[in-house]
């Protein structure tokens, strides 16, 4: 029987929070995409429960974390506990859960299953991709000839469809407190891969024929850490594991322990540590200690851990406090260990995320965050790179970037890891002891990182910084390849770091007064965002200077229109938003340059693009030129990425640094390119026909498979630029039609002659003289395409010769440019398109005849 094929954009392999979070941003960017997972249904309980700072921003970006928010506990302080001189517990210390002041959201905690449930519908709001659950990958095949195209489909994979039997994990089946819970055990790392045995049973099973090949252009292992994908891509963990062992409880507790409601670090005198997160509806997760593997050993035994023997160790260690429960929801145990994959990507084609290439302890919280902003780095890069928006290079970027916090989450879970671990040194003699004081060190510092807030990317062709993007990376070099290497002046915005996310402040909209973070103004929708910073608009100076701005990134070659197709909006690509430094009374809104709030025929101004730092009503002054640390006299300009991340800092008119930016990994769009074309065609005196343009067209779609355009596209698609127009290459002249008369056309031959002496062309190359605008035998006049701002004929008035431009002109590179994004290599035009225009020589009333 031969096997079913479909193509695909974006194969994604696993549907847990990495895998639905790229599925989020595949949806919102309109990415055809499937999501297969080999479980048979989604989390519903236990699993990954903490969500930092950074990843409520996140979710606030894609309008779902007010859910989260309203569902969750959470997290404010945090209880030392410790054993006194006697080896009693007692409570040494409380501290801040979250630094205050880093960020609107502060750290909550909500069971996996839910986070999942907000992304699947997140996803369904906006697309129809649907996660294909006991959906298995069995092989994988990659043409590496195929690499470097886009456009291309490199990936076959195999899918096997299993029965719901296959699907369902096999569980311990162990009783909690006389009730059979269920666990995670067949997900921790003390569990052996069962995707092998899964494999061969479904290969062996009746439905054996339930079997599809997929081909994609981009495939994404999020399928945990005994990861398939990365097997297939021979890629591997590397770093240790640890003896320590570790159980999980959900549960209601029974218990007289005073801070059972608080995030506790309990360290016994020598029964081991504890940490309490409290959760929703009056649950309580612990992580206990349990004990150690034998010196040289390897997993522990899985079978020998029960529910009732995690609770015991946990008894021990709260001794004299008593804990019970009647109530499990959830259980697990793990081995703590520290790993790091050595590639997270397979030529920028096949990537890995998540568990799939860190492995780390959950006691920080953050597995589910980390992975989750694996793929919120990655989805907007895949998005832009399919959508031809940008060029392939970008997509190196995420090694680069997300390597190196892994790396960074390591060396922090390594040494947090072991401080929770160790027995608390019973004084200062004691070497083999954990100091608490270190410990309490260790979190205060940690809290930074385990915010997610404190991500710093390196430099790259999309973070304009100094210093080499090796060292501030993974190793990969993803520095600019531009020939002007765009740099960021840090000073003029010195609290917004170029390679962090942006801080959040308020800010008030210039037409209603209401009061937004600005964070909240930058939705994760696809759009890079130049944020402008004009200062004091009442200050002619600076007015003049964001003026002339608005006037550059009006024009028809800007970069806004240059990288925007034709049909999306002005903004569909890079919005520009605008923050002055008020009074919002002294400025009107519509005496701004139009391009800062853009216009529409339909939904008339745009009144949410500008904004100013000023007093609100009833929310207090945001104060943000003072916290961004920007001069209102001077201002600055802020590049923002798709993910909120800083790209450059620079003068606020600073335009030519901006394009320089984007010129070196964003990709001039077709239309645009041809528009492009045709008027550098005008300028060199060849105005091409309806006709020339059709050709263009259809080259470009040809290119990339694509079909061809209508009879009237042509006509339709200049009526649609505002830059162009049609109009007549010349007047009708009767007499010169008729060319009968030697007499009458001697004039003409005078004129060839005369231009031959002029130019030193020879006379054998005088049959081109037809194809380049002496027209003898022309009748008719032709309709033609030319600038809009041109006269009523493409001839001008006035005496002139254009010569013809080589064909290495910037034109022609640009054309070429956008042959690259359809296809490898490029098209040349100068060959393939022909150029029947017309040199403007002569004078309209003077024509001889």
């Amino acid at each position: 029987m031969t096997r079913p094929t479909s193509h695909v954009d974006v194969l994604i392999v696993g549907a847990g929070p990495a895998g639905l979070m790229l599925a989020n941003w595949m949806s919102r960017c309109g990415i055809k995409t499937r999501v297969v997972d080999k479980r048979g249904t989604k989390v519903f309980n236990g699993q990954a429960d903490g969500l930092q700072c950074r990843t409520l921003e996140i979710f606030d970006s894609f309008d779902f974390a007010q859910r989260v928010w309203q569902e969750s506990n959470h997290m404010l302080e945090i209880c030392l506990w410790n054993p006194d001189k006697n080896g009693t517990l007692h409570r040494s210390d409380r501290i801040a859960d979250t630094i205050p002041g880093i960020s609107r959201f502060q750290q909550v905690v909500l069971h996996q299953g839910r986070i999942e449930r907000f992304l699947l519908d997140s996803i369904k709001e906006n697309s129809d991709i649907t996660v294909e659950r006991g959906v298995l990958p069995t092989s994988f095949n990659f043409n590496e000839s195929k690499a470097r195209d886009p456009t291309d489909y490199p990936i076959t994979v195999t899918l096997k469809t299993l029965s719901d039997e296959e699907a369902t994990p096999q569980q311990q089946r162990k009783s909690a407190n006389g009730t059979v819970v269920e666990d995670g055990l067949f997900r921790s790392n003390l569990a052996p891969d069962d995707t092998e045995d899964m494999i061969r049973s479904a290969e062996q099973s009746a439905r054996a024929d339930q079997t599809e090949e997929v081909k994609a252009k981009f495939m994404v292992g999020c399928d945990g850490a005994h990861s398939w994908v990365r097997k297939q891509l021979g890629f591997s963990l590397e770093g240790d594991s640890t003896d320590y062992i570790w159980g999980v409880l959900d549960i209601v507790p029974i218990t007289d322990f005073p801070d059972i409601r608080m995030r506790c670090a309990i360290h016994s005198a020598n029964a081991g540590s504890v940490m309490v997160i409290p959760r929703e509806n009056k649950l309580v997760r612990l992580y206990i200690q349990l004990q150690s593997t034998e010196v040289g050993g390897g997993k522990a035994d899985r079978s020998k851990i029960t529910p009732d023997m995690i609770l015991k160790s946990a008894q021990r260690i709260l001794h004299p406090y008593t804990l019970t429960y009647d109530y499990c929801d959830w259980w697990t145990a793990y081995q703590i260990g520290q790993r790091v994959g050595n590639n997270f990507s397979l030529q920028e084609r096949v990537f890995l995320a998540g568990d799939a290439v860190h492995t780390h302890s959950p006691k920080a919280g953050q597995g589910m965050n980390v992975s989750m902003q694996d793929t919120y780095n990655l989805g907007w890069k895949l998005a832009h790179v399919v959508k031809r928006y940008s060029d392939l290079s970008i997509l190196k970027t995420y090694q680069s970037e997300r390597r190196r916090i892994a790396q960074d989450l390591i060396a922090f879970d390594y040494r947090f890891s072991r401080l929770f671990s160790g027995r608390p040194a019973m004084d200062v003699m004691d070497e083999e002891g954990i100091s608490m004081e270190e410990f309490k060190n260790a979190f205060q510092k940690g809290n930074m990182f385990a915010s997610g807030i404190a991500v710093d990317y390196g430099t790259s062709l999309i973070v304009a910084k100094p210093g080499s993007s090796a060292e501030q990376g993974d190793g990969t070099d993803v520095s600019s390849q531009s020939k002007h290497r765009v740099l960021s002046k840090q000073h003029l915005a010195r609290s917004i770091p170029v390679g962090q996310r942006i801080p959040s402040h308020k800010v008030l909209n210039q037409a209603d007064a209401r009061p937004w973070h600005l964070q909240e103004l930058l939705k994760s929708n696809g759009r890079w965002r130049v944020i402008v910073f004009p200062g004091s608009l009442t200050n002619q100076t600076n007015m003049t200077r964001y003026q002339k701005l608005g006037e550059k990134l009006s024009k028809a070659n800007s970069f806004l229109r240059k990288y925007t197709p034709s049909n999306l909006p002005i903004d569909g690509i890079i919005e520009v938003l605008t923050v002055h430094a008020g009074p919002r009374w002294d400025v009107e809104l519509l005496d701004l340059p139009d391009i800062f709030h853009p216009y529409h025929e339909k939904m008339g101004w745009d009144y949410w693009k500008v904004f100013v730092d000023d007093q609100s009503y009833h929310e207090g002054h945001g104060r943000v030129y003072e916290n961004y640390g920007i001069d209102p006299g001077q201002g600055a300009s802020v590049i923002v990425r798709p993910d909120q991340y800083v790209s450059w800092v620079g003068e606020m008119d600073d335009y030519e640094e901006m394009e320089e930016f984007f010129s070196s990994f964003m990709k001039v769009q077709p239309e645009e390119a041809m528009v492009q074309h045709v008027l550098n065609l005008d300028l060199r005196g060849f105005s091409p026909r309806l006709t020339d343009v059709e050709d263009i067209a259809n080259l470009l779609l040809a290119d990339c498979n694509a079909g061809r355009v209508g009879k009237r596209w042509a006509l339709n698609y200049i009526k649609q630029q505002p830059e162009l127009k049609t109009c007549l290459n010349c007047p009708y002249d009767y007499q010169r039609a008729l060319c009968e008369d030697p007499e009458r056309i001697q004039a003409w031959f005078n004129l060839v002659q005369n231009m031959q002496a002029k130019y030193g062309i020879e006379d054998a190359d005088v049959y081109n003289f037809d194809e380049t605008g002496f027209m003898m035998g022309v009748i008719l006049p032709s309709m033609v395409v030319t600038r809009a701002d041109a006269g009523g004929l493409a001839i001008g008035p006035k005496l002139e010769f254009r010569p013809v431009v080589p064909e290495d002109s910037p034109a022609f590179t640009l054309l070429r440019g956008v042959g690259a994004s359809f296809k490898s290599g490029f098209i040349d035009l100068s060959f393939k398109i022909p150029t029947r225009g017309y040199l403007n020589y002569f004078e309209k009333a003077k024509h001889p005849h």
